[in-house]
């Protein structure tokens, strides 16, 4: 049931299980290697391999600008996409940023918010994190409705850069957010609790669903 906090968690029990899963990964494997990735590779190579997997998700952005009726975004994310591919050398180079054409980041879960979808329960994937019904369908989604799946699942080898850069793209976000995403994890009252109002609150904030009865994403709910 929804609660009066506005958060539909029916999925608590099984969430928090997972929840401590996700964190014990993060603990004893995501983290270390993370630090190890930020110790050893300088910050501008690991920013050019953040480039590379932004350029690839960069097709399904322009689908999903499509989808959702915005034409001029759409257009904007094609244009980055043959910009950074070609003068930014396949995507290493944000050409297109240099040359101040914002990028427009967006997805399936949003394209089934403008399409009237709710939002559904909250729900913690394994290895992904938090999620909620309509964002995890459009995960999958998303899969299948970037063009560059079906461009390089033929090709053994190619197929796996798409996943090989977005795992170091992960590793690159979670070493430069180190000290925000461990006093989450590791020093909040309640690291469950927090994680989902954070998540919840900015993916919201993000697709212009903010309650009436807005809070601080950062305010531990169970500090005392």
């Amino acid at each position: 049931m929804t609660r009066t906090d506005g958060i539909n968690d029916p999925y608590e029990t099984t969430n928090r299980k997972i929840h401590a899963f996700n964190k014990g990964l993060d603990k004893n494997l995501v983290r270390p290697v993370a630090q190890g990735y930020g110790y050893v590779v300088p910050v501008e190579i690991r920013n050019t391999v953040n480039n590379f997997s932004d350029n690839l998700s960069t097709p399904g952005y322009a689908v999903n600008s499509l989808l959702q009726g915005d034409l001029a975004s759409a257009g904007v994310s094609v244009i980055r996409f043959v910009m950074n591919t070609t003068i930014g050398l396949g995507g290493f180079v944000d050409a297109a940023s240099e040359l101040q054409i914002a990028d427009r980041k967006t997805d399936f879960g949003e394209t089934l918010s403008v399409w009237g979808a709710g939002e559904g329960a909250y729900i913690e994937l394994p290895l992904f994190g938090p999620s909620t019904q309509r964002s995890t369908a459009g995960l999958i989604v998303d899969f299948f409705t970037n063009p560059l799946t079906f461009a390089t699942i033929e090709d053994v080898p190619e197929r796996y850069v798409p996943p090989v850069s977005k795992g170091f793209a992960g590793l690159n976000n979670r070493e430069k957010f180190s000290d925000t995403i461990d006093s989450v994890l590791y020093e909040s009252a309640d690291s469950y609790a927090q994680t989902r109002q954070i998540y919840l609150q900015n993916r919201r904030f993000e697709l212009g669903e903010n309650s009436a009865d807005d809070f601080d994403p950062y305010e531990d709910p169970y500090a005392q």
